[in-house]
Parts: C-alpha cells; structure tokens; sequence
C-alpha cells in the first residue's frame, strides 16, 4: 500500500485576497515533482462514524471469457464522506453547488502549506490560528489570491487507525471526536467577507473547546474562492 497524505478540498466563489496578482510560470512537467496526496480506497478505508456502510468492492469477473480473451471487472459502492474525497458545496449549504456543477479550472491553483504538525502533536484538537497563518506569511510571503490552502497536522501519518485519526472509536459515535483543522478567525482571515459560519459541525466535536468552536472547514467553502485543504 503506498504512502500518501489526506487532502480535502474546499471550494470557492469570491475573491480571496482582492485582485488577482500575475499569474506564475508554468510548471515544467517534464521536470516537476508529482506529489500523491490520497489515501486508497479499500476495506481499511475510514468513514465519518456514523456511516451506515464502508467501502465494498465486488469482483464482477477475472479471467478467461468463452471467447478466449481476458477479462477483468468490478463494482464498487462507498459513502460520499470517506477517504480522499472533493467535499462539494452542497454538502453545507443548501442550493449550493453539486461536485459535478463545481469548475475544474477552480480546483487547479498555486498552493501553500502551512504546517501545524508540532502544534497537533500535542493537542489533536489544535486549529490553525491567526497567528499561524501569519508567520508563515512573514516568512514566505503574502499568500495569494486564489490560492489553495493546505494544512500540514501530520494526521496522515495515524491513517488507516480509526482511534488515533478520528480520536475516538466507537461506532455511530460522534461526540468524543479529536482532530486538528482550521480555526474561526483563521479562516476569517484567508477567507474575507465571510464573518459568520453558517452551521456550526459540532457533531464532529468533543464536549471542550472544539464543540465550541466554529470551524470554517465544512461551514465556508460554499462560497469563498479560497480552497482550503487538511494533510
């Protein structure tokens, strides 16, 4: 099984940091580095607690048909809100966007990665603050117009350990849950205009400061031109 890293996508609408500056040179793919950030989709892939199913693969057919020639099929079925996936729009915000509605254009952009690996090292409930998002900018630099945004909590390294990476194992369970994200104000931050969450997930949260927190990784992306991401 390869080694690889988790990232959802959140999508947008609205400009994030006012105009659009130059766009970069193309990449060289000739000479690019091709980074996979998914994790496989197989019978150890985690889904949100309470999914009534997982992932199921069936083997339609391998081998030798009657005519002679090698053949090879499957079917598979899976919740939407598992393993590396596009969270679209809809998900929520009612009459937003459906994944197949969502530009391909908008989901190719320069990205970023701001790394909170040692922060949620030590607390799994950690989210990116204003601060953060802030030293990393008087470091590299004003992060872009449009850019994707990528979180680094290291939580990829706890895959495929359902306790270790939701924080709690317990089926149908939802109230005990630890992992890191983006914060309120960060997110206010990287996505202005946008001063209040629309619907706050505290089913994902445990009964402390992450219950009481707003967090921006489902509640903001059906509408800001931001994309934000978890690795």
């Amino acid at each position: 099984m390869r080694h690889s890293l988790f990232v959802l996508a959140l999508l947008a609408g609205l400009p994030a940091f006012g105009a659009e500056p130059a766009r970069p040179a193309a990449p060289d793919l000739a000479t690019a580095e091709v980074v996979d950030l998914t994790h496989p989709f197989d019978d150890k892939t985690l889904y949100w607690p309470n999914a009534p199913s997982s992932f199921q693969l069936t083997k339609l057919h391998e081998g030798k048909t009657p005519a002679g020639f090698f053949y090879a099929a499957n079917s598979f079925c899976a919740p939407e809100h598992g393993g590396t996936h596009l969270d679209a729009p809809i998900h929520f915000a009612e009459g937003h966007p459906t994944a197949d509605q969502v530009p391909v254009r908008q989901l190719i952009a320069p990205a970023v990665v701001i790394d909170v690996s040692r922060q949620a090292s030590s607390d799994p409930d950690y989210r990116l603050t204003v601060a953060d998002v802030q030293a990393w900018e008087a470091r590299n630099g004003r992060i872009p117009a449009g850019a994707i945004v990528l979180l680094r909590t290291g939580w990829s390294s706890r895959w495929p350990d359902r306790k270790r990476y939701f924080g709690d194992d317990k089926p149908g369970d939802t109230a005990n849950l630890h992992f890191p994200s983006y914060g309120k104000e960060a997110a206010d931050l990287l996505i202005p205009g946008i001063s209040n969450c629309r619907a706050c997930h505290g089913g994902a949260y445990a009964k402390d400061k992450v219950q009481t927190t707003c967090i921006a990784c489902h509640d903001y992306h059906q509408s800001a031109t931001l994309k934000m991401g978890k690795l």
